[in-house]
């Protein structure tokens, strides 16, 4: 399927537009479409760019090529980063149900696994994309791309007298010409994927318009590494549900995420690890004696498991083996000193329990934005004007998707934050250029 679009915006040296979108990612897509929907009936001309050759490669490889679209429950709870009280104000704009009848209504049936997790009934990425083209395409949007903003200026109109609005406030420069906007929404996502174009060049866009950047920067829903002779890294391949927690130096925990966890040729991922790995990253950034654990039997209390392994018919490994598979028990058994057949002592009981149940994960780092599926860090919700997603900083500027001190955990949670955000950028800037253009 080709994902070509066909209106382009031709430039001529410093042309004006009403609302210019940096990014045409899902949050850029999405705002646009609604900016356009919402001035139907207008004259108001809507210029997107991107730097990408081929548009929505985030979006392609999205829940491993499916797109993970929502879950069938979002909550502020679900997402780290800025307050929650401003994450729910901005969810709430655009709710789960009104995602799923936009794409209902853009010809895309929607289906709810197990997980909760919502994909396209087709199981393809590709018919979400190139739903959100064709949306764009109907309410006359023009994409530019691969054309880069390598700038974003204030003009001085933007500091002037009542009524400055309807004048151009800010000056836009890319690889494919300069324009003056009205408005601009800023949807370059953070860093990671950067292949994708999300390279984190629009951070210094922002920066340089008043905006600051929560640190670490680190990335979310990322793979993390343990030493090349970890005893993990010999059982590749092997999923079991577990829990993993990070915990301070004192015990005292932190966080607990459960789910999937894959044991990889380089350490560990799954859902469990993905989730908790944005957390790890920031808090060994302030406290490097901060500690990971994972319990490969988190439906076993410690108690319950040192009765079942007195069991002395089976030996240890047989009691094991009945919920994780034979390679992680058998080696479980051997770190721990413990026969697989036969008598255990009390002390090698002990040490197999804490084993199982709390094995510590000396993690040495994480697959980095390459590899990473979200970016934790960005702009502060605080920075931004919750009913419209303006900029407090710089007048006529927006933020939506990425870019924003917002990353939620695996499982639709991202996308529907893009969905949320562009929408709400979208219908205001669409409400300004309308009412400036009376």
């Amino acid at each position: 399927m080709r994902h070509k679009y066909k209106k382009q915006l031709q430039l001529h040296h410093e042309a004006v537009v009403d609302v210019a979108i940096v990014g045409a990612g899902a949050a850029g897509l999405f705002a646009a479409i609604w900016a356009g929907k919402k001035v139907e009936g207008h004259s108001v001309q809507i210029a997107v760019f991107d730097s990408a050759r081929k548009l929505g490669a985030k979006i392609l490889v999205a829940g491993g090529g499916r797109c993970n679209v929502t879950h069938c429950r979002v909550t502020e709870h679900d997402f780290a980063g800025s307050s929650p009280a401003a994450i729910r104000k901005v969810l709430r704009r655009f709710s789960v149900e009104q995602t799923v009848q936009f794409f209902a209504d853009a010809g895309i049936e929607l289906k709810k696994e197990e997980t909760g997790k919502l994909f396209p009934v087709s199981d393809s990425a590709r018919t979400i994309l190139q739903a959100l083209l064709d949306q764009a395409q109907s309410v006359d949007v023009s994409i530019t791309h691969p054309a880069r903003v390598t700038d974003i200026d204030q003009l001085p109109c933007s500091v002037l007298t009542k009524g400055c609005e309807k004048e151009p406030r800010l000056r836009v420069v890319s690889e494919d010409g300069v324009l003056l906007a009205r408005h601009v929404i800023v949807c370059t996502g953070g860093k990671s994927l950067p292949k994708s174009g999300s390279d984190g060049s629009g951070y210094r866009l922002v920066e340089k318009l008043g905006h600051t950047i929560s640190k670490p920067l680190v990335p979310a829903l990322v793979p993390l590494t343990l030493a090349d002779s970890h005893w993990i890294r010999g059982l590749s391949g092997v999923t079991v549900p577990t829990a993993v927690t990070l915990s301070k130096e004192s015990g005292k925990r932190i966080c607990t995420y459960s789910g999937s966890t894959l044991c990889t040729h380089l350490g560990l991922s799954g859902p469990s690890i993905l989730d908790i790995s944005r957390h790890w990253l920031i808090e060994q950034d302030a406290d490097s004696n901060v500690r990971l654990n994972i319990n490969w039997l988190p439906e076993h209390s410690e108690n319950v498991l040192d009765d079942l392994l007195q069991d002395q018919r089976i030996g240890a490994f047989g009691v094991l083996r009945r919920w994780l598979p034979d390679r992680l028990a058998r080696q479980l058994c051997i770190e721990s000193g413990a026969t697989c057949t036969g008598d255990l002592t009390r002390s090698i009981r002990k040490k197999l329990v804490k084993s199982v149940t709390a094995t510590p994960l000396p993690v040495q780092g994480n697959r980095g934005f390459a590899v990473a599926e979200a970016t934790a860090g960005g702009v502060p919700l605080e920075e931004v004007q919750l009913e419209t997603m303006e900029s407090r900083k710089c007048p006529g500027l927006y933020l939506a998707g990425e870019v924003l001190d917002v990353d939620g955990r695996i499982g639709g949670f991202n996308f529907q934050w893009a969905w949320s955000s562009g929408f709400v950028a979208g219908s205001a800037v669409a409400k300004s250029a309308t009412e400036g253009n009376n």
